[in-house]
């Protein structure tokens, strides 16, 4: 018991989910994915944010922030680079990861084309933002191999009944 408590402490997820889709996501269980995939990469004490939006505003950051003006599924914001702390922490103190900020109508949209729930499609982007925190990419082939692999694995062990 004990373990499983300083587990939950030691992954501090804010999420918030625009009021339109509010009745659609529950914080408890997109907190839930995110500490899974957290877990099955082995990371520690760290902080994460969780958002899910509305296109507009996803669209917005994509061309503020990548130069991309176009809409997109979901958007990974770290905090830094590999090793870059940009502030001391107390020890035991959760280092601040980054961001992932998600569509919900285009990830309504994605998951009525593929024929599968919302929910399933809001899973599997928040596995894919947050595998981006934690240095996975799809730039080159093998890497988009790799990353879609450990997707897969960590998908496969997510109950998202």
């Amino acid at each position: 018991m004990a373990d499983r408590r300083s587990s939950r402490l030691a992954h501090r997820i804010d999420v918030q989910v625009a009021r339109p889709f509010r009745s659609a996501l529950r914080a408890p269980w997109l907190r839930r994915i995110a500490r899974q995939v957290l877990a099955a990469e082995g990371v520690g004490a760290c902080e994460l944010g969780v958002v899910i939006s509305d296109e507009a505003t996803v669209r917005e950051l994509n061309s503020r922030y990548r130069g991309l003006d176009e809409p997109t599924d979901v958007l990974s914001f770290d905090l830094g680079e590999e090793g870059d702390t940009p502030f001391a922490l107390p020890p035991g103190e959760a280092a601040p990861l980054g961001e992932v900020i998600i569509s919900y109508p285009t990830a309504l949209r994605q998951a009525e084309e593929q024929g599968h729930s919302v929910e399933a499609e809001v899973a599997h982007l928040l596995v894919h933002g947050i595998l981006h925190l934690l240095g996975y990419d799809h730039l080159e082939a093998k890497d988009e191999r790799a990353m879609r692999q450990r997707e897969e694995e960590i998908l496969g062990a997510l109950d998202l009944e």
